[in-house]
């Protein structure tokens, strides 16, 4: 398989080309050129029978992969009912004149009006299990995940009433289920993500438009393009095979037949395909495909902490210049974090033995962690390595999303040339600058403001980042700041852990 690999990345501009240039049936008869060489006729068009060959072996291998993997594909049509506030113009009229008799015990929604629709959508999505007379389809939660009807067409026009199984909103993928007694109805065959390539031969498939079962091929234009933009924590793979509104939930296929991504989302400035097609890696939602089914969600691993990408002046700034990595900028208060001695300004550089790059992989890596699982974190604090075991928790959105245990509850961001500049503070002036302060946290209590400049902590003089986490660091039962604001510095009262 990998020599035929080979053999088909070397053809396939050939194969363009000729396609491009030369037009032909399956109906040949053979010639004869003037220098003896045999060729194909067809039409008004005179292709060498050898190149033919290795065109039509090319052009078998897609069909094959056309016919193999379009039964697993099916076409996701959901309605979704909204609710939308009206409001009626001559309401407050009516009320101003004649009183509003039709409530009662004071109740009064004033003009406006609640009133339901249905709005109806469709999507595309992948057979990848079966269990019985079950079949559950992969998909998007952008395309399932708010649905109250739900119905997959098959590529033989048969349609199947589904219900939602699962969805997630981080990751972007739905799982959706179907009953059918029908043990011909084929189940894709996932493949490897991390073996993907850029170059590999790619194929995208689903319903663009409404236009069922449709097959569009390119080649995987990169690996690892973030999601951070559109609030999602997968690291994409980019395809420039053509996706357009309704591939969303269809499989991106290898040359060998096996699902590789979920394709999610476009890039593009008129709506349409412009050649930057982006999928989940397959890798990403195996998992999630169990804990569909076994919990009706995603169960991601908490660490407990608030991760920020850096740049090279702030990285320089913490020592960390030159590293990939994340820096916890705060700590949850009792999180799974705190409890194994991590400390706000530790910049993780691996999870549980893989080497991380930046945040979204951090938190991808800490959401595929089984929670009760203790593993291995390194970091970088004041410059030194080490290692920390960690026992990760089960994430509860209640809990994550509680910005008041957040420790110390702002982030501290280096005094730069830029900075002094728009605060106007003198070059005497050292320390950090207090940025997002958050609410109902130690930092809020102790009514530290955005742009305030923290030059002591617990009575120790910090001059730069560095100093600020090792002192920060070092306060285990009781903090305060010296702040520099307005042209005077002043001690802020002490917080008690």
């Amino acid at each position: 398989m990998k020599i035929w690999t080979k053999r088909l990345l070397c053809i396939s501009g050939a194969a363009v080309f000729s396609f491009a240039c030369i037009s032909f049936s399956c109906a040949k008869t053979s010639v004869k050129g003037n220098a003896g060489t045999v060729y194909a006729e067809s039409g008004s068009s005179i292709v060498p029978e050898s190149s033919l060959k290795i065109i039509e072996a090319l052009q078998d291998s897609f069909r094959a992969i056309s016919n193999g993997v379009l039964p697993s594909v099916v076409e996701v049509d959901v309605t979704e009912t909204k609710t939308v506030t009206t409001v009626d113009p001559f309401e407050d009229f009516r009320r101003f004149f004649f009183g509003n008799p039709g409530t009662q015990n004071g109740d009064d929604e004033g003009s406006s009006k609640k009133r339901r629709y249905e709005s109806k959508g469709l999507g595309s999505g992948v057979i990848v299990r079966r269990t019985g007379d079950v079949l559950y389809v992969l998909t998007n939660n952008h395309v399932a995940g708010e649905a109250t009807k739900i119905t997959v067409k098959l590529n033989d026009g048969r349609e199947f009433d589904a219900k939602l199984v699962g969805a997630d909103s981080r990751m972007d993928i739905a799982l959706v289920s179907f009953e059918s007694k029908d043990s011909s109805i084929p189940v894709a065959i996932l493949g490897d993500s991390d073996k993907v390539q850029t170059g590999d031969i790619c194929f995208a498939m689903g319903a663009p438009l409404g236009f069922s079962q449709s097959v569009t091929q390119g080649i995987v234009s990169a690996k690892g393009r973030s999601g951070s933009g559109i609030g999602n924590i997968n690291d994409f793979i980019q395809t420039d095979a053509a996706i357009n509104q309704g591939n969303s939930g269809g499989p991106l296929v290898n040359i060998y037949g096996e699902v590789i991504g979920i394709n999610t989302w476009i890039a593009s400035q008129s709506g349409g395909s412009q050649g930057l097609g982006f999928s989940i890696p397959i890798n990403n939602v195996k998992g999630a495909i169990d804990s569909f089914i076994s919990n009706g969600k995603v169960v991601y691993g908490w660490l407990g902490v608030s991760l920020l990408q850096t740049n090279d002046e702030y990285k320089e700034a913490l020592g960390v210049k030159g590293m990939n990595g994340a820096l916890a900028t705060q700590v949850y208060i009792g999180s799974p974090a705190q409890k194994a001695g991590m400390k706000p300004g530790d910049y993780i550089t691996s999870v549980d033995g893989h080497t991380v790059k930046d945040v979204e992989q951090v938190q991808r890596e800490v959401g595929r962690i089984e929670a009760g699982k203790v593993v291995p974190f390194t970091v970088v604090r004041n410059g030194a390595k080490m290692e920390l075991s960690v026992k990760i928790e089960e994430r509860s959105e209640k809990v994550s999303s509680d910005s008041g245990k957040l420790w110390p509850g702002f982030i501290a961001s280096p005094v730069t040339d830029d900075v002094r500049k728009e605060l106007e503070l003198d070059d005497k002036v050292k320390g950090v600058v207090v940025t997002n302060v958050m609410q109902k946290t130690p930092a809020a209590s102790l009514r530290l403001q955005n742009g305030d400049v923290v030059t002591a902590v617990n009575g120790k003089s910090v001059k730069n980042l560095q100093e600020f986490y090792a002192e920060l660091g070092k306060a285990d039962k009781s903090v305060n700041f010296d702040i520099y604001s307005n042209g005077g510095t002043i001690t802020t009262g002490t917080y008690k852990f």
